[in-house]
């Protein structure tokens, strides 16, 4: 019979309890225990037993936090190409919250020309949400087509309609540039013929515009207005 060591051999004259507990824990998981047969690893420490630490996924930075002045997303002889006859400063729309949505709008009737114009910026807070928030208003406006090189989504789509005969086309440009959105709504009416100036013609100038807003994002935006 193997001999319990010193320590252990005082302790069971005091208490057997207490050393029948120690043996217990020296046959199985202290010195005496065996060795793990080969080819077999000692479990590993489960989850339940690990410290806390930081979550593995690190949040990214958003690309745009606040949204430009739209009034001055555009270059001023765009404006008066696009718009003739309108005033270069536009008009900015009240927003709710000015720091993630603004929107500057353009018209004028030059002759019985008929133009209209809006920029408008939105930035949310990750790729993810602009993303489906992209995605969202290209399905309202279905029928167009993908626009190359412009952000990371682009999406154009021209539409005609008709009320008291008077025709009006208009265009409407969806962009997506990381977390932010970018839409462009350009159209026109000819007030004299009742016509509506052609679909290359409104298609072009309103991804012209938004070139010009996408390149906007941004900028200095120390012009926000006070809510």
């Amino acid at each position: 019979m193997r001999l319990l060591p010193l320590p252990l051999a005082l302790t069971a004259r005091l208490s057997p309890v207490a050393v029948l507990a120690a043996m217990g824990w020296a046959l199985s998981s202290g010195p005496l225990a065996p060795a793990p047969a080969a080819g077999h690893e000692a479990p590993h420490e489960t989850t339940a037993t690990r410290s806390p630490s930081a979550p593995s996924a690190t949040a990214q930075p958003k690309a745009y936090t606040t949204a430009p002045a739209p009034c001055t997303s555009l270059a001023a002889k765009t404006i008066t190409s696009l718009v003739p006859g309108a005033k270069t400063a536009g008009k900015e729309i009240p927003s709710t919250d000015p720091k993630i949505r603004r929107t500057c709008s353009w018209n004028a009737l030059k002759g019985y020309d008929y133009r209209w114009l809006d920029i408008s910026f939105e930035i949310t807070d990750s790729n993810e949400k602009a993303q489906k928030a992209y995605q969202a208003r290209v399905t309202q406006k279905s029928g167009g087509g993908a626009v190359p090189g412009l952000g990371d989504q682009g999406y154009s789509v021209v539409n005609l309609t008709t009320e008291d005969k008077q025709q009006t086309r208009e265009g409407t440009v969806i962009t997506r540039a990381a977390n932010a959105l970018v839409v462009v709504t350009y159209n026109g009416s000819d007030f004299e013929t009742k016509k509506a100036p052609d679909t290359d013609e409104i298609n072009k100038g309103a991804i012209k515009a938004a070139k010009e807003a996408v390149a906007a994002l941004g900028h200095d935006t120390a012009s926000t207005p006070a809510n």
